[in-house]
């Protein structure tokens, strides 16, 4: 089992993130939908699924491909935006169809009915969709080259600051 881990490093800290940023996005989500955002689901999915986002590109970064690379920063940032924004659009699409096609939503359904509803189609099928997708993504355009990036190994710091030569 540890070989098979250790095999497929990347995509369990891909995961290991993506889990933590589930967390935050039901989290988010929740306290708006049920506090400052009541009649606007859809609004306040999107402004968790953001919130998670951002939380996503510094740990992807700097954990889950920490030795991928090959862009410049700021074309990392502006692809993994542009790629997390149609993961966006596709983790809300669900919603948006449970809600306004299949009219899952109060008064057509009970209070429980649309909550739960809401948690399949956005909470588990929008994120499983939006995840493979970021996955595949990732990997193909923002973080192109494996070893592109120098693994920490404990030495001494790559770049060091210049020496004070009077001293």
């Amino acid at each position: 089992m540890r070989d098979l881990l250790v095999r497929h490093r990347e995509l369990v800290r891909f995961a290991t993130v993506g889990g933590i940023c589930f967390l935050i996005t039901i989290a988010v989500n929740y306290a708006l939908k049920f506090t400052v955002l009541t009649g606007n689901p859809l609004t306040a999915f999107g402004i968790a699924v953001l919130v998670a986002t951002i939380v996503s590109y510094v740990l992807n970064r700097e954990w889950s491909f920490r030795t991928r690379g090959g862009r410049e920063n700021h074309h990392e940032a502006a692809l993994f935006f542009l790629f997390s924004g149609i993961a966006m659009a596709l983790n809300t699409l669900p919603l948006a169809v449970s809600r306004y096609v299949l009219q899952l939503q109060r008064p057509h359904v009970g209070l429980i009915t649309q909550e739960i509803a809401d948690f399949v189609s956005s909470i588990i099928l929008g994120t499983m969709v939006a995840m493979a997708f970021r996955w595949w993504a990732f990997k193909r355009w923002v973080f192109p080259q494996a070893g592109a990036r120098p693994r920490e190994t404990g030495g001494p710091p790559l770049h060091r600051a210049p020496r004070d030569r009077a001293a």
